[in-house]
């Protein structure tokens, strides 16, 4: 089931894959990416016990599409702040599901990517997988992922790598809690199965009520007026001059002149 760039299916053990479906474009998310996950959300039923999350192709998610950023980008601000919502809200979403979530990442995890998978429960890296959060790169911010950002590495990690844009490897990731396990490629797909049997042999509301009580000490348990605020401001830095700088630069392949 799906809608094409989110493809999902349950077994019958309760477990529900779901797969980012745009390898052609490294699984970058888009409108019909974000509303792909909401539909995946939507659709988990209660028999679901656990969420397991991966991206086709040789990426598991490359952040945004920057083509389509700077389409909305060159839309009203109302659109803008309404595309930035749906993003966080996916994320934020995924944070709070009731059920644990285990992420699959190789290749590529940039930018949103790396909310997405500070937003799951259990993240596993291909020993190729490669971070970065590079948003301001562009002239743009991470502001809607901060908050998963910083429950998974802490507010100092999140200084540097959000601020440095800089690219670092599994191993680093895992060295900061970006991830969990480090595992040889061939061998991802069996990590995940193990780790999602051990999560099986486990009582499903005492895991739910476990994963909802860690939730209540966390960075991403945020007030409505300060999810509003991170939206706002996400939708705007999208609009102003150091973003169509930015994001010209990524078009035209040439250095930022800030």
């Amino acid at each position: 089931m799906g809608n094409e760039t989110v493809l999902w299916n349950v077994d019958a053990r309760g477990v529900a894959t779901v797969t980012l479906n745009r390898p052609e474009v490294n699984n970058a998310y888009d409108a019909a990416l974000i509303q792909g996950l909401h539909d995946a959300m939507d659709a988990l039923g209660s028999g679901v016990r656990v969420v397991l999350l991966q991206g086709a192709g040789r990426h598991f998610q490359a952040g945004a599409d920057l083509k389509w950023i700077r389409a909305v980008a060159a839309q009203s601000g109302e659109e803008n702040e309404r595309a930035s919502r749906a993003t966080a809200l996916a994320v934020h979403r995924l944070n709070e599901l009731p059920v644990p979530t285990v992420a699959l990442v190789q290749g590529g995890c940039f930018g949103g990517g790396t909310g997405i998978v500070a937003a799951c429960d259990v993240v596993i890296a291909a020993e190729d997988a490669m971070f970065s959060i590079a948003e301001t790169r562009w002239g743009l911010t991470a502001a809607i992922i901060l908050p998963q950002l910083a429950d998974a590495i802490g507010a100092r990690q999140v200084r540097r790598y959000a601020l440095t844009g800089e690219r670092f490897d599994a191993r680093e990731a895992r060295r900061i809690g970006l991830v969990h396990e480090v595992v040889p490629l061939v061998e991802l797909q069996a990590a995940g199965e193990k780790t999602v049997s051990q999560l099986l042999q486990n009582a499903p509301e005492a895991n739910s009520q476990t994963k909802a009580a860690a939730l209540e000490f966390s960075h991403g348990k945020i007030e409505q007026p300060v999810f509003d605020r991170l939206v706002v401001q996400h939708a705007a830095k999208r609009r102003s001059r150091e973003a169509v700088e930015g994001l010209a630069s990524f078009a035209e392949k040439r250095p930022a002149r800030w």
